[in-house]
């Protein structure tokens, strides 16, 4: 018979594990955890807090999940980690809970989170969402589903990613980044539509091509951006494009830091 947990590993008696969950050497496992069906748990791995883990999840070695927010205005409320079902989480990847009382750190459904990416507190990543080795998130980034994030950046704080967006490797974040969209540099800038990604998830050639036209007339026309909002309107309201539609309009609202611009514009709410 298969031994799941391995001798050396902490696990304090108050810790809900499903009996199919295997836990490697030296992990340490806290009182309030609650781990679901299938998911293994590497050598090394510290979980703690009120931390939720769904079904079938992969978690490598040195990964950190649930301690306190590096957050000055922690005050020990109690705050929570959620992770969904199918997730891997690569080596040394760090997931902070939340800040307030209860508030969540929510992480969804069959995300790749590699190695030594940084989650800080109240972020949420939807489902279908690749980060790769070393991107730092602070706190409350929201990623949308299926979003694809380079290598080596960082990303503001309140930043918004949109589905299906592709962000290039070493490409510094401080503004939304809206869906569909190919964004990359220091300063970052909107590029293009992420085309590759589009059609693999399997978008229509009507439906690529209104992004098209919308991607022409916030980016590459001569309106201003409040104008060219107006002109998406006339345009077919399909899923796509109201998704797009709506995300912009967000983005420039009071509380929220604005879209990236094109390379052709100064600014975005120009």
């Amino acid at each position: 018979m298969k031994t799941l947990i391995h001798p050396t590993a902490v696990i304090h008696p108050d810790a809900e594990l499903h009996p199919t969950v295997e836990v490697g050497a030296y992990a340490v496992i806290g009182a309030q955890v609650k781990v679901g069906p299938e998911t293994t748990i590497g050598p090394h791995v510290a979980i703690e807090g009120c931390t939720e883990i769904g079904a079938r999840n992969r978690i490598f070695p040195g990964a950190a999940i649930g301690f306190e927010p590096q957050d000055l205005k922690y005050s020990g409320a109690s705050s929570l980690t959620k992770i969904g079902d199918r997730n891997t989480i690569r080596e040394y990847v760090t997931i902070n809970r939340a800040t307030g009382e209860g508030e969540a750190t929510a992480i969804g459904n069959d995300n790749l989170l590699m190695a030594y990416v940084h989650i800080a507190h109240n972020c949420e990543i939807a489902d279908r969402v690749v980060i790769t080795n070393t991107v730092q998130l602070a706190g409350h980034v929201r990623i949308e589903n299926h979003a694809r994030i380079g290598g080596v950046l960082g990303i503001h704080q309140f930043v918004h990613i949109g589905e299906l967006a592709m962000v290039g490797g070493m490409t510094r974040i401080d503004r939304d980044v809206p869906p569909y969209m190919l964004v990359e540099g220091n300063p970052s800038r909107v590029r293009s539509l992420n085309l590759i990604g589009l059609k693999r998830a399997g978008i229509s050639p009507d439906d690529l091509s209104l992004l098209k036209k919308a991607f022409r007339l916030i980016y590459h026309s001569e309106e201003s951006f409040k104008q060219a909002l107006e002109q998406l309107t006339e345009l077919p309201q399909t899923p796509y494009l109201f998704h797009l539609l709506e995300f912009l309009r967000q983005s420039i609202t009071a509380d929220r830091r604005g879209p990236i611009p094109g390379r052709q514009r100064r600014s975005s709410h120009e």
